[in-house]
């Protein structure tokens, strides 16, 4: 009687660590996984806008804050054009 059980808990325990594998595991990498994502563009966000704010600060003292405007102005419509002309 004692042998079965045992398999009879060992056989429930197996069926629990199939449902864990197949639902918990993935949602908890999910789960990891998006965190991970929103923290990456986060810390990507934030060093474009220090690399804009640097070059902006470089263009400025030679060409004052109106050329400074300018000339990144030129430049982000110059990048939205190409992209607009690949786009097909």
């Amino acid at each position: 009687m004692e042998d079965y059980a045992a398999r009879f808990a060992e056989f429930l325990e197996q069926i629990a660590a199939k449902i864990r594998s197949v639902t918990v595991d993935r949602v908890a990498r999910g789960i990891r996984l998006t965190g991970l994502g929103i923290l990456t563009v986060t810390l990507a966000l934030t060093a474009v806008l220090f690399l804009l704010f640097a070059i902006f600060g470089a263009l400025e003292i030679p060409l004052t804050t109106a050329g400074a405007l300018a000339l990144i102005g030129v430049l982000l419509v110059g990048v939205g054009t190409y992209l607009w002309i690949k786009r097909t």
